[in-house]
């Protein structure tokens, strides 16, 4: 096999993938922990959503979408998900056009490990961005900035002329 020809042909880039790559890595360390803890089926983007619900009595699929700042249907996916994991279960809900969840015995039981691990995430991700020279919370707001001037749509759509 040779070796190809470098190129700039922009097919062959891939500019955000090794960031993708590094949050996948990161997901996957995070997930070991429950893992390692023999807490089956637990995702990481169970973590949010049930640590809002331990704060709450029940919540809407709306009320958790806007507290973890997703839309609605990936949090109905979300939660139809920690359902059948068992670690949410239907609440009583007042009217019949809203479903309500709240944790279940399973997910009430698994609380003092996710917020244990959301708090040492945290950390460790303040101590990471202290050992880097721009850190990432840092790219993402001078990102956004720049994307509130001139957004991502306008940039694609001046590349597409």
């Amino acid at each position: 096999m040779t070796e190809r020809e470098p190129t700039d042909d922009l097919l062959d880039s891939s500019r955000w993938r090794p960031l993708r790559l590094l949050l996948d890595s990161m997901d996957q360390q995070i997930a070991s922990v429950y893992d390692d803890a023999g807490v089956a089926g637990m995702r990481t983007r169970f973590v949010g959503p049930l640590i809002q619900l331990s704060r709450h009595e029940a919540m809407t699929i709306q009320q958790l979408a806007t507290a973890v700042e997703v839309t609605h249907s990936a949090m109905s996916q979300t939660v139809a998900a920690m359902r059948k994991a068992g670690f949410v279960t239907d609440a009583a809900n007042s009217d019949g056009r809203t479903r309500r969840v709240r944790l279940s015995d399973r997910g009430r039981e698994v609380m003092p490990l996710l917020r244990a691990e959301w708090r040492a995430t945290e950390a460790a991700l303040a101590q990471l961005e202290a050992e880097t020279p721009y850190p990432l919370s840092r790219v993402v707001d001078d990102l956004s900035a720049a994307l509130q001037r001139r957004s991502f749509r306008e940039r694609l759509d001046a590349h597409l002329r």
